[in-house]
């Protein structure tokens, strides 16, 4: 049965907003609670800098030496993570291929490799190799949270609904409380089931997260980035409404209102981290520095919320 214009909309809007704003700190967080940066470090030691390299200067790094080694998986997950960072969607794709090529039993890099996929399609679904990728990630991994996610995003847009907040519950039950991106689990679970008329909110209230993982030791990113609220109903169903290009100016202007708002109100924490994410999540890194020091200079006599502000954009890639 075909799904409605508007049904599709609300889909792609639980995709583009809950997924891609959600999920892109998902796997910055995966990177550095499993791997310590490890990878980022090594690049770095190979770059003539006495400062923490920018992105860019990564990329360059990897290319480097990709082209004395190529058959170096790990530097290839490097190079794609630092391209989806930079919104270089393809390219990710086609390095965490060649990752997957080399180490075909390595279950993030198939889920990397799915959510580049995602990026780099019309943003309208979850296309078949990105689910392909998905389902290989699950099949070394049954708990990966990135390929479990954006499978029921897939369920959800081709009109399970029901299927795909089953899933997201699941997902929910599994993920520690101290991982940022629990929350916005929850919310799309709200959001979707609400669009959709499915009653969720004793069952949300009742759903307990995992126990918590240890591995982030202050409330920054653990609190601070889970905290920050997702867009409200009426949002929702004014950006379902609109076409597909339209839906990402309207959300691009919802970004420049929070920094036109923070410029006359710059003493609201969550609203320097809800900043810095979106920046991020939406490929512009200048200004997502911009956003971090301007937040570290609204607080320069508060040390608390500085520190909740720095250890939260260190938690997004920043």
């Amino acid at each position: 049965m075909a799904k409605s214009a508007s049904s599709i909309n609300i889909s792609r809007i639980a995709l583009i907003i809950a997924a891609v704003l959600a999920l892109g700190a998902v796997g910055v967080q995966i990177y550095r609670s499993m791997n310590g940066d490890s990878g980022a470090k090594a690049v770095a030691s190979g770059i003539d800098s006495e400062q923490a390299p920018s992105v860019d200067e990564v990329i360059a790094g990897l290319e480097k030496k990709l082209q004395e080694n190529p058959d170096d998986a790990e530097s290839w997950r490097m190079l794609g993570w630092s391209y989806f960072e930079t919104g270089k969607f393809a390219e990710s794709a086609t390095a965490m291929k060649r990752a997957t090529t080399l180490d075909p039993d390595n279950p993030e890099y198939w889920s990397m490799l799915g959510e580049a996929l995602v990026m780099a399609s019309d943003g309208q679904q979850v296309p078949p190799d990105a689910a392909e990728a998905f389902r290989n990630a699950l099949k070394h991994d049954a708990k990966d949270p990135r390929a479990r996610y954006f499978l029921a995003v897939q369920k959800d847009i081709a009109g399970d609904h029901k299927g795909a907040i089953e899933d997201w519950f699941a997902l929910l039950e599994d993920t520690p409380a101290d991982a940022p991106y629990a929350a916005d689990i929850r919310r799309v679970i709200g959001q979707v089931a609400e669009n959709e008329g499915i009653d969720v909110a004793a069952r949300l209230a009742k759903a307990a997260p995992a126990a918590p993982t240890g591995g982030i030791t202050t409330d920054g990113p653990a609190v601070a980035t889970a905290a920050i609220p997702g867009p409200s109903r009426e949002e929702m169903k004014e950006a379902a409404a609109l076409p597909p290009g339209q839906q990402e100016a309207m959300i691009a202007n919802m970004v420049d209102g929070l920094d036109k708002r923070l410029q006359s109100n710059p003493k609201d924490a969550n609203g320097w981290i809800m900043l810095i994410r979106s920046r991020m999540q939406l490929g512009q890194t200048v200004q997502a520095k911009q956003a971090l020091q301007r937040g570290l200079d609204a607080f320069k006599n508060d040390g608390a919320e500085a520190k909740r502000i720095r250890e939260a954009a260190a938690a997004l890639g920043v």
